[in-house]
């Protein structure tokens, strides 16, 4: 066994502890793993979860933070490009996905006109806005990584907007998202074929939504964001309810998949099954969340018994995962293996995040 294996088995064979209900549990490891002022894609996750009253460890806010010590600026003119790095020196994420840190501000709730101190001074989030939409690149936004930059864009804009990106190329924000609906219909072809036939599941094998970060739930969250707004929702129109129907489904269809992993994993193995678990659950019951709370959807009797079964399988993943001793042995997995630890911190907080959206449903 390897030294990393090792490490794992151990904290999978640790004795489980006493903690407060689900919600709260999630809720308070997020913050504790979040709150790193040296991580800002670990900043990004607490202001999910808590909103933009969240302070990194040393006391700041974490808005600010993320801005005044990793934004960059080349030169000096107005429309000087401002950029995040991907990584820091050491590795640690910055913004792995491009406008990932916009993205969060702005659901953050901050308005276009909050101003943040740079390193060289004072930038508003409407110039990280403009920024976003002077870099814009069709090829990016509708690609495995563009998720956060459709987001972005659809928060930041009304329907109807248009703008010309840095190299004088017209972009109309309606096309764009009709587009991003397309690219979801497609990627999901084989999950709507399955569904249709009444097939018990689809296996994952890296296929159209699988080949996305995180089984393509940030597209999802990103294409039905736009649906907030009633023109929007009158022309997709049923367009909309199947992609609820494909959620649905997916619940089904993955569950059973995780059920058969874990049955046949030997305990030492089991861990990456659990932190995927927590993600697609965490993540499941944050899309819909999303969904009711920014277009006014209302669940079904039998749509609400799904969201129920979806956090009693976020919860019983999480007690699993608590059992493993894996959150009080946070800094011993980051050595074992740091794409883990980083799994378990940021899909944390969006178990948080999805279980406080659907708290009054679920209980804790």
């Amino acid at each position: 066994m390897t030294g990393a294996a090792l490490v794992l088995a151990t904290l999978l064979s640790a004795p489980p502890a006493a903690r407060p209900p689900t919600g709260a549990w999630l809720r308070e490891h997020c913050r504790m793993g979040a709150a790193d002022p040296q991580n800002p894609w670990a900043l990004a996750h607490g202001l999910l979860s808590e909103g933009r009253s969240f302070k990194a460890r040393d006391g700041r806010p974490a808005v600010q933070v993320i801005v005044a010590d990793f934004l960059h600026r080349e030169g000096s003119s107005p429309d000087a490009d401002l950029r995040f790095d991907p990584t820091t020196a050491d590795g640690t994420p910055v913004e792995p996905h491009p406008h990932l840190l916009v993205k969060t501000l702005l659901l953050a709730g901050l308005a276009p006109s909050h101003s943040f101190r740079a390193s060289w001074g004072p930038v508003t989030l409407g110039a990280l806005v403009e920024d976003l939409k002077r870099d814009f690149r069709r090829d990016s936004a509708l690609s495995p990584e563009g998720a956060w930059t459709l987001d972005a864009l659809s928060h930041a804009l009304l329907p109807g907007a248009s703008f010309t990106t840095r190299d004088g190329t017209p972009v109309r924000l309606d096309a764009v998202m009709d587009e991003a609906l397309a690219l979801l219909e497609r990627e999901e072809a084989e999950l709507l074929a399955g569904m249709k036939a009444g097939l018990p599941q689809v296996p994952k094998r890296h296929q159209g939504l699988y080949a996305h970060p995180c089984g393509g739930l940030h597209l999802v969250q990103a294409v039905l964001t736009h649906a907030r707004h009633p023109a929007v929702r009158a022309a997709w129109g049923s367009r909309l309810d199947t992609q609820v129907d494909v959620l649905l489904y997916r619940l089904a269809s993955e569950s059973r998949q995780y059920d058969a992993a874990l049955s046949s994993t030997l305990p030492a193995h089991r861990l990456p099954v659990l932190l995927q678990m927590m993600k697609f659950h965490g993540h499941w019951l944050e899309t819909l969340g999303r969904y009711r709370d920014e277009t006014g959807w209302t669940p079904t009797p039998t749509q609400l018994q799904a969201i129920r079964q979806a956090g009693a399988l976020l919860d019983g993943a999480v007690r699993r995962l608590d059992a493993s001793g894996v959150w009080r042995n946070r800094d011993a997995l980051k050595a074992a293996s740091p794409s883990l630890f980083l799994d378990l911190l940021g899909d944390t907080c969006h178990a948080a995040r999805g279980w406080h959206d659907w708290r009054r449903t679920l209980g804790g």
